[in-house]
């Protein structure tokens, strides 16, 4: 017989896995030894989350030097969409 708070649960274990989703997204975004294009794929990925510690993780993103002008303004964006549905 299944416990009627499951469901609950099961958001609550989602919720959990995002910022580990997150931070390895976050860490194929930022790795100059990867293909730009699976790191342009891990910026977008990120931007869908829709979150607010997305959006941290993209403005992150953004400032680093270290990315092509290409990923960082993608992941401005991103950021910027996120900040607009905010409102």
């Amino acid at each position: 017989m299944p416990y009627p708070a499951l469901p609950e649960l099961k958001g609550e274990i989602k919720m959990a896995k995002q910022p580990e989703e997150l931070r390895k997204l976050v860490a194929v975004a930022t790795d100059s030894g990867l293909a730009v294009k699976l790191r342009l794929k891990a910026i977008e990925l990120v931007g869908n989350m829709g979150t607010h510690e997305a959006l941290l993780a993209l403005l992150d993103v953004a400032g680093n030097e270290h990315l092509t002008t290409e990923e960082r303004q993608l992941a401005l964006k991103y950021a910027r969409a996120i900040v607009r549905s905010e409102r």
